[in-house]
């Protein structure tokens, strides 16, 4: 996490589910559960919607990528892209 004055940003890592909108991509990232009775772990996915600038389109499909908490860009959007990861 970052760290903005007192406050922790959050920070996530993803894959890169859709790049078709413009300076928007989409994410999915794995949230891993345990459930209650069986104590087995299952994983889920939500998707989050990150902004990109237009000069650094270089993410496509399926890369692994940082995007960072911030405010409402718009309805969808409350992330935005830090950087590829390896």
């Amino acid at each position: 996490m970052a760290v903005l004055g007192n406050k922790q940003i959050k920070e996530l890592v993803g894959k890169v589910l859709s790049t078709s909108m413009v300076d928007t991509i989409v994410v999915s990232i794995p949230v891993v559960k345990m459930h209650p009775i069986y104590k087995k772990r299952y994983t889920q996915y939500k998707k989050c919607y990150a902004h990109i600038d237009s000069s650094a389109q270089e993410c496509v499909v399926g890369d692994k990528v940082k995007i960072q908490q911030s405010k409402p860009l718009s309805k969808t959007k409350r992330w935005l892209f830090i950087e590829k990861v390896s």
